[in-house]
């Protein structure tokens, strides 16, 4: 895994990281020990500094993966936050419930089974907090769905939009089995910094995120 930024300073920013309660420590070792990817502690660390000052009150997470996330999220936001988020790895699924129940965080995190796809489009509520971490090359095909649930005055954060650093490179130079999410990050990137409703920017935190308001 390779970092945008200079190696020795993404350690140097690191050092200086807060530590999270035992069980977020456990269940990251364990993601570790089974390589299962969560996000990175630049953008853990960003996410405890960022979600009180905006104090929402209903987060909308697409991806899952075995909970690490929501749990870090709940951890920062007010306890009447409720948190929904939507996995479709069915072997993970089990994995992020028990860590919810191990966290004792099962009244406040609900998790929707399935493809995001078609589960955004059953939601009707509206979130003042979107994270989306699932499939890249999924980003553009539900980002119409994604604008419709955040509310005006809401923030989204997509994380992983640099594809450590493949993203700058001519796409001659892509190895042909990643040329498709590619494509699809780059008509991402326009899309939300050029989007009438977003106002976004594009930001080298862990391997690369887009930060977006909604007017």
């Amino acid at each position: 895994m390779m970092d945008i930024v200079n190696e020795r300073v993404v350690s140097f920013i690191n050092s200086f990281a807060s530590e999270d309660r035992d069980i977020l420590q456990i269940i990251e070792k364990e993601a570790i020990d089974t390589m299962v990817p969560i996000i990175r502690k630049e953008m853990a660390s960003f996410l405890k500094t960022f979600l009180p000052v905006i104090n929402p009150m209903n987060i909308l997470e697409v991806g899952t993966a075995i909970g690490y996330s929501a749990i870090l999220m709940s951890d920062n936001v007010s306890p009447d936050c409720r948190i929904t988020t939507i996995e479709n790895y069915d072997k993970r699924i089990p994995i992020a419930k028990n860590n919810f129940r191990r966290a004792g965080k099962s009244h406040q995190i609900t998790l929707l089974e399935g493809d995001a796809t078609e589960i955004l489009k059953t939601l009707d509520g509206e979130y003042d907090f979107i994270f989306m971490d699932a499939a890249k090359a999924q980003y553009i095909n539900i980002l119409p769905d994604i604008l419709r649930l955040l509310k005006k005055g809401g923030v989204l954060i997509t994380d992983n939009v640099l594809q450590e650093g493949e993203i700058v490179e001519p796409r001659f130079g892509i190895v042909r089995r990643n040329r498709t999410i590619y494509d699809r990050m780059r008509e991402y990137l326009y899309a939300v910094t050029h989007s009438e409703e977003l106002v976004s920017s594009v930001l080298p935190i862990g391997d690369g995120i887009t930060l977006s308001y909604k007017k």
